[in-house]
């Protein structure tokens, strides 16, 4: 979720050669053409500069031109669209007034919801004797694999699919590398440390997205967005000095030096997942990356399980409470990578990862009933603070926020037209999202 230009998916138009592959991950300046429109469900008529921009598909490598994931285009040209739309309202605050914050800021909350429930359900899983790191996140990207890639078959067909595994898999194996190792080690913290880890296991996430956005991706953050996440990070702060203050640290733990070192490579690996994600599903539709991940994730986590998780599927208990418990991460997780990638598209994996911040509260909220924890008198300070510091984020932003992404262009022509793109809302601009 690290060095880009071989990222990028090789696409030409039909009337252009193939571009050379030049020696680091994201080279911004490499030529990659719009998107054929040809497979999409769209409702208005391109014509003018879209019309000669939408290219066939890549005669190169005959992969599908990442067709555009969006229920309609509005009619006219695109040219221009993106920046001027950005250039609409210089304003501070100009983002405020958009459908768009009041989005970002509530999904990122969801979000966070969805990550204390798959904490919540891991504690309560390794409380009851239960501790399968690897296999524990295997049906999530069983699930994921199932509804999205038979979606991209669905729409590319059987061949075209297969040639994509062939020509780009390697680049979304990758991704489902990091993004197991990522799972797979936060999950093994939990066999030696406490709920109330993921406040570590976020805050790193943070350190590690802004590094490799910086250099990879040519982010340059707003001096409004670097308040923020500090804001954001003092609000964890707080939350962390209200443990010590207390002596609650959310239940006993095994060794929680270990622990919060498995979370720390956890937080590394999320990092590059996150990052990278960002990074497709601005270039690709989102059924494709999420099935992708799903198709390699299944089986590079089946194949771990099967290495380190044989003795604690063994001796784990199967009682009715565990495969509840099971079933309850599994949904919530899938639910959780489906709408990750949308955040990603609006904002960035930078807000997406201090949005992460407030399941610590959240994490405690829940912890009161689950597991007999109590609120300190800091806490909601902590919580509004994190909120605080997300608002403070965008205080600098324009009307489309971070949805234009610098390695696509000016006019983002190097990106495909999706829900939370730049270029839909270009496009469509009634567009919900």
């Amino acid at each position: 979720m690290a060095i880009l230009d071989r990222f990028r998916i090789h696409r030409t138009s039909a009337s252009a050669s193939p571009a050379p592959i030049s020696g680091s991950i994201l080279d911004p300046n490499r030529h990659v053409p719009a998107v054929d429109t040809r497979d999409a469900d769209h409702k208005g008529v391109l014509n003018g500069t879209v019309r000669a921009e939408l290219a066939a598909p890549d005669e190169h490598n005959g992969l599908p031109q990442a067709p555009p994931d969006h229920a309609g285009v509005a009619q006219g040209g695109v040219t221009g669209g993106v920046e001027a739309l950005a250039q609409k309202d210089k304003r501070w605050f100009a983002y405020f007034l958009t459908r768009d914050f009041y989005i970002v800021l509530v999904l990122g909350q969801v979000l966070a919801l969805c990550i204390t429930g798959t904490n919540t359900f891991t504690s309560l899983l390794a409380a009851g004797g239960t501790s399968i790191p690897a296999f524990q996140t295997f049906f999530n990207y069983v699930l994921l694999n199932i509804v999205y890639t038979g979606y991209t078959i669905f729409r590319y067909g059987p061949k075209k699919w297969f040639r994509l595994v062939i020509k780009d898999g390697w680049r979304f194996l990758l991704l489902a590398f990091f993004d197991v190792e990522g799972n797979y080690f936060v999950v093994l913290a939990y066999r030696y440390t406490n709920i109330l880890s993921a406040q570590l296991i976020n805050f790193s996430a943070i350190v590690f997205v802004v590094i490799l956005s910086f250099a990879f991706l040519r982010v340059r953050y707003h001096w409004t967005q670097i308040l923020g996440i500090l804001i954001c990070i003092g609000g964890t702060g707080v939350l962390i000095g209200s443990d010590h203050v207390t002596g609650v640290n959310g239940g006993p733990t095994a060794n929680a030096v270990k622990g919060d070192l498995f979370a720390l490579l956890g937080a590394a690996f999320y990092g590059l997942s996150n990052t990278f994600e960002e990074f497709l599903v601005s270039e690709r539709p989102l059924y494709e990356v999420v099935g992708q991940l799903g198709f390699w994730g299944m089986l590079i986590n089946g194949a771990q399980a099967g290495i380190f998780d044989r003795t604690a599927f063994q001796t784990a208990t199967w009682a009715g409470p565990s495969a509840g418990y099971l079933v309850g991460y599994t949904l919530i997780l899938f639910t959780f990578y489906s709408l990750a990638p949308i955040l990603f598209r609006l904002s960035s994996a930078a807000f997406f990862n201090i949005s992460l911040l407030t399941a610590g509260f959240w994490g405690v909220i829940i912890g009161v009933r689950a597991f007999g924890l109590t609120v300190h008198w800091m806490y909601p300070i902590a919580f509004v603070c994190i909120v605080g510091g997300l608002v403070v984020y965008f205080a600098g932003k324009r009307v489309l926020g971070e949805a234009v992404k610098p390695w696509l262009g000016r006019d983002q022509e190097k990106g495909v037209v999706g829900v939370g793109t730049a270029r839909r809302k270009a496009l469509v601009p009634g567009a919900v999202v």
